[in-house]
């Protein structure tokens, strides 16, 4: 290993990451073809933020490192690195690569199992299952690998052969929690679309009674966000909120639109109708206000509450967060965004709409509504990653409770916001779509488009990272609407938790 490469990799582990990439960028001129360098190049551009520039250097690793698999047969790295595409939401560089390995050795499971990945994110269906069923074909014995073809089958229509497949895999007494947990969860989920209501109940309950034996959900702090909320009902006062309201910003540092609610609102759907359009440039479930909390942090050395800080901060402050903000999106869209009007829609950014009021209270804000008895039966049904918020969506009383405190807050916060801000009715989109829309489309001073009414035309083969991504691959459906009615019974044990928000919105009687 050169000099070069062991100070980029000490430079890592010291999470100094513009000293990496000089190193790793040293050591590649040295090494122009070394895939390990390449890969470290664009890992630390990509943890940087710089995604397009990173995973050009990932996508070259992958190349060197399919030439070189093509002489020993040994396709392990190429997968490995089409793995890490993945990570990165870069789905087509990932199936591409993946399509390489299959091809150089075409019995090796994993290549087969992530190229049926990629082409699921990519909703591309039919390729995704030939390519998952080639994956089992290698490995039949494999859990996941059945489960994972169970999943496929469902979204190809296929729900009787998901359904045998996936009952077969829980008569496995050997399965890993994370197997039960994925086979409950689609299990429900194809009994649900079977229209075998009652049997459904049973088996997001198993799957909530395994969720604390996963390494991920075990990871992560359960108190943080309520704690978060809590603080910033308490914390977020009109004086706060308004400080910066009345201010002239630069005209390089023009405030975003931010689509918010909670998730499964609609929040997805929305901003793919508001993608179709063409002055729109959506920014789909980012880190970009993310990154802004921890940047004040580090400027306040992490003294106190976010509202804490915001209070000491001077204007000077507030250009450097907002130019901050630019600099994080040019480096992940670079001149995507140029003349378009820029779209921020991370749905749980909701936590932080304290924070993105102050710093852009010239910001325009659309949060979605929907019937909370829709939105807790679709969470709870949903796989999602776990993470802070999600960890609250794995058992039924959990689910209504944080839908509670997250629209409490919404509650508290909205009297006081100087942003201007719209709430947007998931019901009115899908049975008034073009009147609804255009009320959105005027708030946001917009032109009405009618070829937004093919949103979904445009989905395929696009990466969409909202678990709704093949939901919003067809034409507007009313079946989402009303849905809880099916398991009516089960609401009896969070109905007090819901009243306050089906009165406050107008869905008690619906």
């Amino acid at each position: 290993m050169s000099d070069s490469m062991r100070l980029g990799q000490a430079a890592i582990q010291n999470k100094n990451l513009p000293e990496a990439i000089i190193y790793f960028s040293q050591a590649l001129k040295e090494s122009p073809k070394d895939p390990q360098i390449l890969a470290c190049l664009g890992q630390a551009f990509c943890w940087q933020g710089n995604l397009d520039e990173g995973l050009v250097y990932l996508r070259q690793s992958g190349q060197v490192l399919a030439k070189k698999a093509r002489k020993s047969r040994d396709v392990k790295l190429v997968v490995d690195l089409a793995d890490q595409l993945q990570h990165w939401n870069d789905y087509p560089g990932s199936a591409e690569l993946c399509k390489q390995a299959t091809q150089i050795n075409p019995q090796y499971a994993r290549g087969f199992q992530l190229l049926a990945l990629s082409h699921l994110r990519l909703n591309q269906k039919k390729p995704a299952l030939a390519a998952g069923k080639q994956a089992l074909k290698l490995a039949p014995d494999s859990a996941m690998l059945n489960i994972l073809v169970a999943t496929l089958e469902i979204t190809n229509g296929q729900s009787e052969s998901a359904r045998q497949k996936l009952e077969k895999a829980l008569q496995n007494p050997l399965l890993t929690p994370e197997e039960k947990f994925r086979a409950h969860k689609e299990l429900a989920r194809v009994l649900d679309k079977l229209g075998l209501y009652e049997q459904v109940f049973s088996h997001l309950h198993a799957a909530g009674e395994v969720s604390p034996r996963l390494p991920e959900v075990q990871r992560q702090d359960v108190a943080m966000v309520p704690g978060m909320l809590e603080t910033y009902k308490a914390e977020f006062d009109s004086e706060l909120l308004g400080r910066w309201a009345n201010t002239t910003f630069p005209a390089d540092q023009p405030a975003p639109v931010f689509l918010l609610g909670f998730m499964r609102t609609g929040t997805t759907l929305t901003q793919e109708v508001l993608a179709a359009h063409p002055t729109v440039f959506v920014a789909d479930e980012t880190d970009l206000i993310m990154s802004v909390v921890q940047e004040l942090k580090r400027m306040f050395n992490q003294r106190g509450s976010v509202p804490d800080m915001l209070r000491q901060l001077d204007l000077d402050g507030v250009l450097h967060l907002r130019t901050f903000y630019w600099q994080r999106t040019k480096a992940l869209f670079g001149d995507k965004i140029a003349g378009k009007l820029f779209l921020d829609k991370t749905t749980m950014n909701s936590i932080d709409i304290g924070l993105i009021n102050c710093l852009f209270p010239d910001a325009k804000l659309v949060f979605l509504l929907r019937d909370p008895r829709d939105v807790c039966l679709s969470c709870f049904m949903q796989t999602m990653i776990p993470t802070p918020s999600t960890v609250h969506l794995l058992t039924w009383q959990n689910t209504a409770r944080f839908y509670a405190q997250i629209m409490d807050w919404w509650a508290v916060v909205k009297p006081k916001l100087n942003m201007q801000f719209i709430e947007f009715r998931y019901e009115d989109a899908v049975f008034e779509f073009e009147p609804a829309f255009r009320k959105v489309f005027d708030f946001l001073g917009l032109t009405w488009d009618p070829k937004v009414a093919d949103f979904h035309k445009n989905v395929a083969g696009k990466v969409i990272a909202s678990p709704s991504f093949s939901q919003v691959a067809q034409p507007l459906y009313s079946s989402s609407v009303g849905r809880w009615q099916h398991y009516a019974q089960e609401y009896e044990a969070i109905a007090e938790t819901l009243k306050p928000y089906l009165d406050a919105y107008g869905y008690q009687n619906s």
